[in-house]
């Protein structure tokens, strides 16, 4: 059986031309059939330069071409709404990065807009197909670890530890920049898919560096009002404590460690690659009263092709997962409906860190009904 080829649009050219162009170039059945960039003539160049057959700044001019059947958005975060809405309106498939809106009632309109159209709608939530996360997923549905009392993660990266790194939307919360969005919007979804529902939560978000320059400005000092680091306590559905630490101003910060403890035994899945954030994840197990000891991932899970970009690997499972949903006609996980859920996290999030008190957190069906 030939499988047909689907044709995908491009929006977002800064992670898009990074991962999505090549990721769709690689997979066997999608081709890019245009490239959407706000500036004409640059829609052009890149057109050129990948050989996508069509460029345009219109939106509505690319979603309204019969050739195109999916439209993969990596614009920054506060784009997304209306370009999702105008792809969903237009009864094309999405595939849409994180973090998916500026907040939770965004989204839930998206999901909702999705399934009226009947087109399928997934999240790019990439670490759900790592091979050592998959395998650490496993470990914990056969119940390595027994009844969990405490899951700490660490996310502690200094990719904005510089100064002098340059001001622009990721400074502004209004624009959803922050490290919150950036790698939290990882974490919770990582933290539902792995443990479950969130019963409750308690944050404090910061930002150790409080203005950048912009370039664009003759290097004037721009005010930064977007999180840089954040310490959240959570208590899941179960009862279980969850400690989450994410900071992008960390240098030689100890990259990003999952611990799980249990009364059978303990879990430990980390990185301290601190330049690629797929690459270099190791898995280590311990039955109670033992030391931890290294565990090898399955061949079964690996990937049958790895890049020098770790990203990109995963991102063609993603791809994968899409097309598996467009082609059953009903959507599959990472839907939009955790990407709600990643949403609805932040947002109470930030509610927590300005009332200065824990939140409760809505159950999923009761907040999208």
């Amino acid at each position: 059986m030939v499988e047909s080829k689907i044709g995908i649009a491009i929006v977002g050219t800064g992670f898009g031309e990074k991962i999505h162009i090549p990721g769709f170039q690689h997979h066997h059945r999608t081709e890019i059939a245009a490239v959407y960039h706000r500036d004409l003539d640059k829609a052009k160049e890149i057109a050129a330069t990948y050989n996508i057959p069509q460029a345009s700044n219109q939106l509505e001019e690319i979603v309204a071409m019969p050739q195109v059947q999916g439209v993969s958005i990596s614009t920054p975060p506060f784009l997304h709404y209306e370009m999702a809405k105008t792809v969903l309106n237009g009864k094309k498939h999405l595939l849409l990065e994180k973090p998916m809106t500026i907040d939770a009632s965004q989204t839930k309109e998206l999901y909702h807009l999705a399934h009226q159209n009947g087109v399928c709608a997934i999240a790019d939530f990439e670490f759900r197909f790592v091979p050592a996360w998959q395998h650490f997923a496993e470990r914990l549905q056969n119940n390595f670890v027994g009844n969990k009392r405490l899951i700490k993660i660490d996310w502690l990266v200094a990719s904005r530890a510089n100064p002098e790194r340059p001001w622009n939307w990721y400074a502004r919360k209004d624009r959803g920049g922050g490290v919150l969005g950036a790698v939290g919007s990882h974490a919770f979804d990582n933290i539902h898919w792995l443990f479950g529902a969130v019963k409750r939560l308690c944050a404090h978000l910061t930002c150790a560096i409080p203005e950048r320059p912009d370039p664009k400005d003759g290097g004037k000092l721009k005010p930064v009002d977007a999180e840089d680091t954040c310490t959240i306590m959570l208590e899941l559905a179960d009862g279980t404590p969850c400690q989450l630490s994410i900071s992008s101003v960390t240098y030689a910060g100890r990259g990003h460690w999952v611990e799980v403890y249990g009364d059978r035994g303990t879990l430990v899945l980390g990185s301290d690659n601190l330049n690629d954030y797929v690459h270099g994840f190791r898995l280590f197990a311990a039955p109670a009263g033992e030391s931890l000891a290294e565990v090898e991932i399955p061949p079964r899970l690996a990937f049958p092709q790895t890049f020098d970009d770790g990203r990109l690997a995963p991102f063609v499972r993603v791809i994968d997962r899409w097309l598996n949903a467009i082609d059953a006609g009903q959507s599959m996980v990472p839907s939009l409906e955790e990407g709600v859920y990643s949403q609805l996290l932040m947002d109470l999030t930030h509610q927590s860190n300005e009332t200065r008190s824990w939140v409760d957190v809505p159950e999923l069906e009761r907040f999208l009904a």
